[in-house]
């Protein structure tokens, strides 16, 4: 289950490819402590990738949005799902290849960077390419869904079902891939995670042989990782709570886990699972299901509570085929547990 790590992480991995919205920062303001947690990661040799989904915003302004909030980034540390999509399509397509763009900004951007040539949805095309894009109209996606139907190869940015914007959570670019894909079935090539082409297109642009993967979503970043056959590391400043955790399946399970980036910086160490009876120790305390209820004892690091609990939940998943539960139980410091 989580692996250990006898030295940090920023050692061991060479490269450290950062999901977003969740782990470095949460609307528009840094994730407490990550700033500086991210510094001295690169003090310590580590390389950083800034990832996403989000085919809309260029590199740059991600960049210069990173920058601001005390993370310094260059646009070519920014890997977007736009580049991971323009990617396929010019391993594909000849150069200047005519390809029908359903998107904002940043997806137009990376299809022109990669020498291939964006034309309306009613003109001559190889492919099809779609991004979230506020300005996209319905007409025109009515126009691409027949044109996929009808043959034209399609390559979507990502699949995600929501996003966070100023107004409370959204649909996202996977809500038009879900319509477009039932009206014309027709599956896209994905680029975005959890599948892998932006995993290797980031370790493309900005190099790394041992890279690890950090995110707060266990069906996208760390499936992603999963499916790349990359570690990786589940923070928990984001969207996954315990009841998540406790309730991720093998292919959502990460290689490691601490509450926030400071786990770049700290060795992890192992979790005993081995009195065959379900308990699981680490760091001071023992974690166990009884009849279908997770518990805790002991004391010790808020991270290393959550190893324990993460490990115990699995074991009893695995071997019930039902999460535990988990009603009142709280990690140290925010309530009793």
């Amino acid at each position: 289950m989580l692996q250990p790590s006898t030295t940090a992480l920023s050692q061991v991995h060479d490269l450290a490819m950062l999901d977003l919205d969740g782990v470095v920062y949460v609307g528009g303001d840094a994730v407490p402590g990550a700033p500086a947690h991210l510094e001295a990661a690169r003090g310590a040799g580590q390389r950083l990738a800034f990832i996403t989904n989000n085919a809309s915003r260029p590199p740059s302004t991600v960049a210069e949005h990173l920058t601001r909030i005390g993370v310094p980034a260059a646009a070519e540390d920014v890997v977007t799902s736009a580049q991971a999509a323009a990617r396929l399509l010019a391993d594909r397509l000849k150069p200047g290849a005519p390809v029908v763009l359903l998107g904002a900004a940043g997806l137009e951007e990376a299809v022109r960077a990669a020498g291939l040539t964006p034309v309306g949805v009613e003109d001559d095309a190889e492919a099809l390419v779609t991004g979230y894009g506020p300005d996209v109209l319905w007409r025109e996606i009515m126009q691409a869904a027949v044109r996929v139907r009808d043959g034209l190869w399609w390559v979507a940015s990502n699949t995600d079902l929501s996003i966070p914007t100023s107004y409370g959570t959204a649909p996202g670019h996977g809500v038009l891939v879900e319509t477009v894909r039932r009206f014309a079935e027709v599956h896209p090539v994905v680029a975005g995670k959890p599948e892998r082409p932006l995993l290797d297109e980031t370790v493309r642009r900005v190099g790394g042989e041992r890279p690890l993967m950090v995110g707060d979503r266990l069906d996208t970043d760390i499936a992603g990782a999963r499916a790349a056959g990359i570690a990786s590391l589940l923070v928990l400043t984001g969207v996954t709570g315990l009841a998540e955790l406790v309730a991720a399946a093998p292919e959502e399970r990460p290689t490691y886990l601490a509450p926030d980036l400071a786990g770049l910086l700290q060795p992890h160490p192992e979790v005993d699972a081995t009195d065959g009876d379900g308990r699981c120790e680490v760091g001071g305390w023992r974690a166990g299901v009884v009849e279908g209820r997770l518990a805790v004892e002991g004391a010790g690091e808020v991270a290393d509570w959550w190893r324990a609990v993460a490990v115990a939940g699995w074991a009893h998943l695995d071997a019930a085929g039902e999460a535990a539960d988990t009603g009142g139980l709280r990690p140290p410091g925010q309530g009793d547990g």
